[in-house]
């Protein structure tokens, strides 16, 4: 499970970051919050634990952005301020959980595990884009009620890249995701870009409406509309 903490007080995130990998999460930190949206905007992950005041873009900022970009992944807030008021503008900004500092770590961890049980998805459950549908169980993939014949790679691709819909996904990700390859020599660029394009065209061919984008130098997206 991928966690990222947009945290500006060094201590406070360090000690966050060593509680959290004390229980297997893999963690990322950001230290402002440019940097925070910006890895938000472009990595999946399985919840987001966000500081309230940041320098720069603050935390509600981060938030509204998220939500209106349609990624929909738990927050939690952190925030000095316990007022009745804040709390209930975090809560509708699309947070969906709220602690206030300071607090104790065994607290914090015990919320994460919390929303992570709330909102980890059905591995089994059908995945839409728009009028795509990807099955997990049966491997079956149709867009426009027409079914799609795809290789099982094509498959495994097309599946990580729905269930990371709106969410940039690069090819460092895709390699060691999909591919099961993070510490290759070689990397697999040209092989994914190959894998890409022949799922663009089964994909994306014939339609008017285009889902799978290149964002280039930085990844693959499935979206409707243009990239980002």
């Amino acid at each position: 499970m991928r966690i990222l903490i947009v945290e500006d007080e060094p201590k406070v995130a360090g000690a966050l970051r060593e509680g959290m990998e004390g229980d297997d999460y893999e963690v990322a930190v950001a230290t402002t919050g440019e940097d925070g949206f910006f890895l938000v905007s472009t990595q999946p992950f399985d919840l987001v634990v966000l500081d309230w005041m940041l320098p720069g873009r603050s935390g509600f900022e981060i938030l509204t952005g998220m939500r209106q970009r349609g990624i929909d992944t738990p927050v939690l807030i952190l925030t000095a301020r316990d007022a009745l008021e804040d709390r209930v503008a975090g809560l509708d900004a699309g947070a969906d959980d709220y602690l206030v500092k300071p607090f104790a770590l065994s607290e914090l961890l015990a919320r994460v595990r919390a929303l992570l049980r709330r909102t980890r998805p059905d591995k089994t459950a059908s995945l839409k884009a728009a009028d795509l549908e990807v099955d997990p169980v049966t491997r079956e993939v149709t867009r426009g009620g027409e079914k799609l014949a795809l290789t099982a790679r094509e498959f495994e691709l097309l599946e990580y890249l729905v269930r990371h819909k709106g969410v940039i996904v690069s090819r460092e990700m895709l390699a060691r995701d999909v591919w099961k390859e993070p510490f290759r020599g070689t990397p697999l660029d040209n092989v994914i870009d190959v894998h890409i394009t022949h799922l663009r065209k089964k994909v994306d061919q014939g339609f008017a409406v285009k889902l799978l984008h290149t964002v280039r130098g930085v990844g693959f997206v499935v979206k409707e509309g243009g990239a980002q």
